[in-house]
């Protein structure tokens, strides 16, 4: 391992894109403490710790912190994932869309141009909305967050946290060109490790107070790494349905005639059922902070509260239900046996055309219910350790749920790329004895 560290910096060039990404995350951080003009902060601290369940809480995982902090990189990278969600999903249902997605990298660079346009057009109105919330936050003297409120102030937060976003997504753009790994996902992976010294802190002073014996924290550890195993193998797992190529003679050169594989994923939706299912039961919560209080509310909110097992449960149906439904738009079967049919290839046993997508719709249904249930188990793994163990949920979050599935999918396929480099170069890559499955 430390000569595979070693042999990472011999390489110029991978030095070079390694040194480039840590330089931009490191100005992203930076950008998530400078706080929009015009707000008290203290004021907005307070308001702030009494939002951790709702949609706002959610919002300031994605944004690293920022968002509770009003920072001008407060709107985080989410603009642009819910532009490109948008576009994804316009593509299953508008023609010039689904042309766009298949006329190559002409389409890829006019639905990247499309992303982006949307991505300034959903930043500036939740700059605007957000404005206007700071402007409702008051302490419990009644001192507003926000000194001077009106037009001014909207205007000059819509236009300080659109441009935040719009420079978040060069910086993703600029490590995809100039560095290693994705941008997008490093920056929101650096984001949510931006709180975990803070959730260790709280566990150690829990630890050293005496409310957490030694052997309870090594348990803990040992847990950590086995869900940490379980989610690496549920993230590489995947079905391979092997795929023959007949042979075609073009002049005096034979192609085709070879057999291979086309991978099914066992998660082919990633993380985003859990980032829907949680977004859909932080609705009712954040709907209920708009009420006065009374019996009733209390009542009805109690049930979506974090120790409560209907909000679990509830919640672990909605990320089957939303496995099922991202798999569908993410991976069309009749689209992958069309290109297997223009490209000569075929399943043994199966008839080229529709059979063959009604083969993979069966095979692609089948391996997705595990894997949507293995998903919801690990989402709801901190509810266990929050109500059992006493662990705060800042430090069970890493025990499962969005930010380890994400912590985990960005480092593996970080890493891939990395040993990519190294193995151009004829040096090892970072497990000699083994290899990890999905490397390219």
């Amino acid at each position: 391992m430390i000569e595979t560290f070693r042999n990472i910096f011999k390489i110029h060039d991978l030095r070079k894109r390694i040194l480039f990404t840590v330089f931009i995350l490191a100005l992203e951080r930076v950008g998530t403490h400078i706080v929009t003009p015009g707000i008290n902060t203290e004021i907005l601290a307070q308001a702030m710790k009494q939002l951790s369940g709702t949609l706002f809480g959610l919002y300031d995982l994605f944004a690293g912190g920022a968002f509770s902090k009003a920072a001008i990189f407060g709107l985080g990278i989410m603009p642009y994932i819910s532009a490109s969600i948008i576009l994804q999903l316009l593509g299953a249902v508008i023609p010039y869309f689904q042309r766009l997605q298949k006329e190559g990298e002409e389409g890829r660079k006019k639905i990247i141009q499309y992303t982006r346009y949307g991505t300034l057009l959903i930043s500036a109105m939740q700059a605007f909305g957000v404005a206007i919330f700071l402007e409702s936050l008051k302490d419990a003297a009644g001192n507003p967050a926000v000194a001077n409120p009106g037009m001014g102030f909207r205007l000059l937060t819509m236009t300080a946290m659109a441009t935040g976003t719009m420079l978040i997504m060069w910086m993703g753009e600029l490590i995809d060109e100039r560095g290693i790994g994705n941008g997008i996902s490093l920056i929101i992976f650096i984001g949510i490790i931006a709180r975990f010294p803070s959730a260790a802190l709280e566990e150690w002073i829990q630890l050293s107070s005496g409310n957490r014996t030694i052997l309870e924290e090594l348990f803990l550890i040992v847990l950590a790494f086995a869900i940490v195993a379980g989610v690496v193998v549920l993230t590489q797992a995947t079905r391979k349905i092997p795929v023959q190529y007949a042979k075609r003679v073009v002049g005096r050169k034979v192609y085709g005639g070879v057999n291979t594989h086309f991978p099914l994923r066992v998660n082919t939706a990633g993380v985003m059922p859990i980032i829907f299912a949680q977004a859909i039961m932080f609705i009712p919560n954040t709907f209920f902070q708009l009420f006065p209080e009374s019996d009733f509310v209390a009542s009805l909110s109690s049930y979506f509260a974090y120790d409560s097992w209907f909000y679990w449960f509830v919640y672990g149906l909605l990320i089957v239900f939303f496995t099922y439904f991202y798999t569908a738009i993410a991976l069309n079967p009749v689209d992958v046996a069309d290109n297997l049919k223009k490209q000569g290839g075929f399943i043994p046993g199966v008839r080229p055309g529709k059979k063959t997508a009604e083969y993979l719709d069966m095979i692609l249904t089948r391996i997705t219910l595990p894997g949507s249930i293995a998903l919801a188990l690990i989402a709801i793994i901190p509810y266990f350790l929050v109500k059992f163990f006493n662990v705060s949920y800042n430090y069970a979050s890493f025990f499962g749920g969005t930010g380890l599935l994400i912590i985990v999918g960005v480092a593996l396929d970080t890493i891939q790329q990395i040993e990519s480099h190294l193995y151009m170069r004829h040096y090892d890559g970072f497990m000699r004895g083994g290899r990890i499955r999905g490397r390219r």
